[in-house]
This record gives C-alpha cells, structure tokens and sequence, in this order.
C-alpha cells in the first residue's frame, strides 16, 4: 500500500499502549468503522475493553510485535515510552505515526528540549547532568533553585526533583536514581498552558485554542478551554505549536506544554506525541475529538472541525477518591451539564488516573465551578 493511500473504514488500525487515551481512541475509532488491535504487556486494560483485539506482550518482544503489525495497516501510539526497537520492528511492515523520529525525540527530556533550542524555539536554560560533580556545575551556572529531571521516561511529575538550596543537591541527584538527567533553571510562571493539535501528512493543520492547566503533586487537575489570555498570547502559541509539529514532521496529534511568566513570555515545557489529558473535553465539547483526529491524521483523511461548542472544564478523578470506597456515581450524574468518563482500571491507587468529568457552561468559571462541584459531591456523597 502507498503511504499516500487513506486507510479507509472498515480497514483495522494498531495501538501500542492501552491505556485510557488508547481507550477513547478506539471509542472514536469504531464509531466510524474502523477495527482496533492493541498490544501492551497487560490484559483487560482499558484500551482492551473496547478494542476488537488485545494482544497481551512485552513491548521488547519483537517477534509479537511484527505478528502484530501483520495484522493491521496503520499503527500509532498513546503515550510515547515505547521503545525505539518496538517501532523499528513494526515499521518494517506497516506504517507507524506518528513517525519513530518523533518518539526518539520526544521520549528523552533532552533531546526534546535539545531539539526546541537547536529550532529556536522558547525554553527554559537547561544542562545536561551526568554526574554528581557534573550537577554541582550546572548549578553554579543557572542558579538556584532549579529542577533535576531524569533524561527519559518521565511524567506526570515523575523523575524530578527540585533544588532549593545546596543542601538538597545529594538527595536531589539519588532521587533521580543517579543516571542522565537534565537540570532547568527554575521558571516562575503565571500559569501553565497547553495546546493540542494536530498535523496530516499533506502538511494540514488544526488545533483547539489555548488550555489553561492547573496541576497537584505534578498531575493534571483541572484543565479550562478556552484559556484565560491574551489574542496575542493565543495565536503566539498556536504558531509556536504549528512550527514544533511541522518541524518536528509530525503526523498525528501532539500537545505542546507551556509555561507562561508573569512578564507575557511561553516558554515550551513539554511535547507529548499523542492526545493529552489536557485535551479530553474536546470528546464533548468539540465537533472533533482530538482522538478522531489523531484517528484522521494516522489514516491520511481530512482532518475535521475543531470548533468548540460551548466553553468547558475537566477535572482528573485519581484513585484517592476510592480511598473510602466506591465513589457515589449518581451524585456526579445528578448534574446534567457533566459528561463521566470511566476508564475501566481494574485497581485503584493513589494518583492514578481512574476517569474524568467535564462540564459544559456558558462561560469557563461556570464549567470550572460545576465540574469542582460534581467532583466534591462523589466523595461527599460518601460521607
């Protein structure tokens, strides 16, 4: 088949990964047609539960990986630590997007924030930390405080450490677990921001607007769209996103984080090659989901509207809301203008993201407010 070629439905497409944004990809992906395969190494997972098939398999079992991609004609990812053999092995027989190059990227801090500076894109002064004696320098160069994070295989606030003052520099490097790592000047931001979108292989592109984040214990809590900023700073961000997806030759949905100081500067924290938990709310609240449209990138169709039909807020349901028991559903559904997301997790822990809801309101302190309060009445209703 041509990679020209649409990926047409009926055609099935492969996901490696199966969790929650792997879950509401294939939600959208069936309602238009399509069959959906997903390998990770674990079975009855919420990709899993919806998908026509699930291939339980360790991501560096590459004889099952190929037999895997046998049975598809597309393959894309959600979430980005799949390793680089993985895709290799599967992109032999079938496409992958988006592309290796962009998982090779995105997947290691510092190439990521290598890549950003080298393209003249806004961040954070950065080093790069080998060792302990390595860190004490970089620290003499960009000041304190500053946040140690691990080169690969980080997120939601995992592998990162921040130092306030000389004393913390030995823990800081062991709770890193002593390898690569990469130390940022310390940013005091406004707010944190996201945009979500997307790029087809023709060079389309869309996005959603400008998210305003709000996070606890480094894990997304509250997303509201649209975010509260200035046009100049919107369409600022909208382009830097639109350069990082083009440059970068992406084929797919990324998300582009930011830090917004309190002088009316972005600076580009993270990239993340795939839908986002900032961008859930579009699954309601926009004639598009940013999952058919990574559905619609992967398999080389148009992509659609992005249009936002009314404004609206999604906060995270982590496992510390089971901590008492079962959290009371009917309190969250007694409030009509909220959509409940469950993911299907078999196991709730603290932290872990178990669901989400969002509100829909006329106005984003309306839904933020709303959605605030379906989300206290699931554990006050237990009380």
């Amino acid at each position: 088949m041509s990679v020209r070629e649409s990926i047409l439905p009926g055609a099935t497409i492969g996901v490696l990964g199966s969790g929650q944004l792997g879950r509401m990809f294939a939600i959208a992906a069936r309602r238009m047609g399509y069959r959906v395969h997903t390998l990770s190494p674990d079975s009855d997972t919420p990709t899993g539960q919806v998908a026509d098939h699930e291939v339980e398999a360790s991501y560096d079992d590459l004889d099952a990986v190929r037999e895997f991609a046998r049975r598809v004609e597309v393959i894309t990812f959600e979430f980005e630590n799949v390793p680089a053999a993985t895709v290799e092995a599967a992109a032999q027989i079938v496409p992958v997007r988006p592309s290796g190059i962009v998982l090779h990227t995105t997947q290691n801090r510092l190439r990521e924030k290598t890549f950003l500076e080298k393209n003249g894109f806004p961040v954070t002064r950065f080093r790069s930390v080998r060792s302990l004696d390595e860190l004490r320098m970089a620290l003499s160069e960009l000041g304190l405080p500053a946040v140690l994070k691990t080169a690969g295989y980080g997120y939601d606030g995992k592998g990162q450490s921040k130092i306030e003052s000389v004393a913390d520099i030995e823990r800081a490097w062991q709770a890193v677990g002593e390898q690569q790592a990469i130390l940022e000047a310390f940013v005091e931001f406004e707010r944190e921001v996201s945009v979500v979108a997307a790029r087809g292989q023709d060079g389309s592109f869309a996005h959603y607007g400008v998210i305003e984040n709000e996070h606890r214990r480094h894990i997304l809590d509250v997303s509201v769209a649209p975010a509260s900023v200035s046009e100049k700073i919107a369409r600022e961000a909208i382009e830097i996103a639109r350069d990082i997806l083009e440059t970068l030759g992406v084929v797919g949905v990324m998300c582009v984080e930011f830090f917004l100081t309190r002088d009316e500067r972005l600076l580009v924290n993270e990239l993340a090659p795939r839908p986002h938990n900032s961008g859930h709310f579009t699954f309601d609240a926009c004639l598009t989901s940013q999952f058919e449209q990574q559905l619609r990138a992967v398999c080389l169709l148009p992509l659609g509207s992005t249009e936002q039909l009314r404004p609206a807020a999604m906060a995270n349901l982590l496992g510390d809301l089971w901590a008492e028991g079962e959290p009371d559903w009917t309190a969250a559904c007694s409030f009509p203008d909220v959509k409940l997301h469950l993911y299907g997790k078999l196991e709730a822990r603290r932290g872990r993201k178990m669901g989400h809801l969002t509100a829909l309101s006329p106005s984003t302190v309306e839904a933020k407010r709303r959605v605030l309060e379906a989300r206290a009445a699931l554990a006050r209703a237990k009380r």
